[in-house]
């Protein structure tokens, strides 16, 4: 259960990230509530993971999946450059908590 939470705390991150850029767009009450939101779920969860996976392990998963879909949403949604060597390092991202997966106990 725990790679379940901490798959969904690296989701709420993506939320909560898009939340930021929301408010330094708008700084309405929606983007705030986005932000609030997606960043509370996404710490009650790592929280939630972390009774039983290692620290080390679940803050490099959950910012593994923080960092690569932040990115993707902001390609796909903020304009955001689309290189090959971006997108090679992505992967590269996913290869690393792949393995981190792989290796833990």
């Amino acid at each position: 259960m725990g790679w379940i939470y901490l798959i969904l705390a690296g989701c709420f991150e993506v939320v909560g990230v898009t939340g930021m850029n929301k408010v330094i767009k708008n700084k309405n009450v929606q983007a705030y509530m986005i932000l609030f939101t997606g960043f509370i779920f996404s710490f009650g969860f790592l929280s939630l993971a972390m009774r039983t996976l290692p620290l080390g392990l679940s803050y490099a998963v959950w910012t593994g999946i923080g960092t690569v879909g932040g990115t993707i949403v902001g390609m796909l949604y903020y304009g955001d450059s689309k290189d090959w060597r971006r997108i090679l390092f992505i992967a590269m991202i996913v290869i690393a908590v792949m393995g981190l997966k792989l290796t833990s106990s």
